[in-house]
This record gives C-alpha cells, structure tokens and sequence, in this order.
C-alpha cells in the first residue's frame, strides 16, 4: 500500500513539473553606444608656452593662407586643422607691440602664418617632388621652374616656422578694407602683377603678393615701386624696433631675434587643442 502511494506521490509530482511553463530568456537591455572623445594632442603633441595670437590681442587680423585652398600647393596643408596663429608667448607680446605701433601709423597687422608644423614641411616636400603638381603656378611662380624652389630658398626644411616665433605678415589700412574670397578655380594672376591687377589682398602694396616665390619679393629689391618699397621699409621698422629680424628673400617674413626654441621643431597641429 504504501508503495501505490509513493508511485501516485512522484506521478503528480512529476505531472506537475510538465505543467509549468518553460521559463522565457530575459532579453538583453540595449546597450549605450560609447561616446569617443575627440582626439586631442597627447602631452607630447603639446606646445608649451605657446598661445593664440588673436587671444592674446584681437586687434591683428589673421588670413591663414595654408589652412585654405589659396596658396601655392592649391589646398589645405598637412596639420592645419583650424585657421588660427599659433606663436610662443614672447613672439606673441612682441607683436602686440609691434601692433600698437602701426596703429599709431593709421595701419595695423595680418598674419599669413605663424607655427607650422613639422608634417606641414613634409607635405611640402611630398609636394615638390611631384612634378606634375602645379595648378597655381600662374600665381606663386610663374617665371620659376618648380624644382628651383627649395633650392632658391623660398621654402625651406626644416623651417623657423616650427620653432614658433616666426610669421609671416603685412600690414593693412586700419580699419581695413574687406577683402573678396578666393574661389577654388578662378581665374589666376601673377602674383608679380601690378596692385589691382593681382588678387586683391587688402594688403597695403608691397609690391608683390604673399608667398610670391621671385626675386621682385626680395625685401630690399630695386624693381617695385617707391610707394611699395617705402612700405616693406615701414613693415621692417617696426618689426626690427619689436626684435624681429627679417628674411631678405621674402618681404612678409620675420623671426623672433631672442627665440625661445631656437633648436626646437615642433609637429603638434595648427588647432587651439594644441595650446591648452
């Protein structure tokens, strides 16, 4: 007897297990997808001392040439992230003095380039090796052969540039006259052409354009007019009396005489992340 009741016992036991419902899986919860953060310079990348000019003195204006598609390679530059001038510190407070002086002159400073980074140099040394490369020579070179520009100075590697405290720069009427962008495709003029007739930078006359590689942009040449040569000539004082020394192939380009980083070639990018 007591043997039908165990076997009766474990029947509804086991009837009763049948019965349940299987369990259903728990469905997994969506997860979040991870938000990267934006890449930024790592500590090695930094440039230490460095600052942006139009922080440090918003009066300058600033047409940052290699962060566009005007210049002479005809695009943006390797390292260019952001269209701003970067300088160490003491570049920067000397061309704020050099900027309270021009001011007093009815004029005031525009900045071409200031930093540039050592993959910059590179990309210009990439470029000069491809022949064929040459969309805007009608403008930056057009009575020099292309393979002629490292070797005739005009662009050099390494350069001063990436050490900080050098810049390329002119000087405008204050306030300054707008100037028209450049389209990708117009048509191109000698940078050597008469003001008016060249691209219409709101420079003063210098008597050639900027990054214009010939030797009428030679500081000291004889063959431009009197009024642009009284202007390099007034370029040249007031950044000779703010400690700058000038390069005598290129009118717009000026180095810090007391640099910091006199044997220092940085790489980190042309962008704001790089100075914070």
């Amino acid at each position: 007897m007591r043997t039908r009741v165990a076997v009766v016992l474990a029947f509804a036991v086991l009837l009763g297990g049948c019965s349940r419902p299987e369990p259903r899986p728990v469905p997994a919860m969506p997860q979040p997808t991870p938000v990267r953060p934006t890449p930024s310079p790592s500590p090695a990348e930094r440039l230490p001392g460095f600052v942006v000019l139009t922080d440090l003195d918003p009066r300058i204006h600033a047409d940052i040439r290699y962060a566009t598609p005007h210049n002479f390679v005809g695009r943006p530059i390797t390292g260019y992230r952001e269209p701003l001038c970067l300088l160490t510190r003491q570049a920067a407070e000397a061309l704020r003095r050099v900027q309270d002086a021009a001011l007093t002159g009815g004029h005031s400073l525009k900045v071409y380039d200031c930093y540039r980074p050592q993959p910059a140099v590179d990309d210009f040394v990439a470029w000069s090796k491809r022949p064929g490369e040459q969309q805007t020579k009608a403008e930056f070179y057009p009575d020099l052969a292309k393979n002629r520009l490292f070797a005739d100075g005009y662009i050099g590697a390494p350069t001063a540039h990436s050490r900080g405290s050098t810049l390329d720069l002119t000087l405008v009427d204050e306030p300054a006259a707008s100037q028209p962008p450049y389209r990708v495709g117009q048509p191109l003029v000698a940078c050597t052409a008469p003001r008016g007739q060249r691209f219409a930078d709101n420079s003063i006359d210098m008597g050639t354009g900027f990054d214009c590689f010939d030797p009428r942009a030679h500081t000291a040449d004889p063959r431009v007019t009197p009024t642009a040569r009284d202007n390099r000539r007034l370029l040249q004082r007031l950044m000779t009396d703010a400690g700058f020394v000038n390069y005598d192939r290129e009118w717009w380009h000026y180095s810090l005489r007391d640099e910091p980083y006199p044997d220092t070639f940085f790489a980190a990018p042309v962008a704001r992340s790089s100075v914070g």
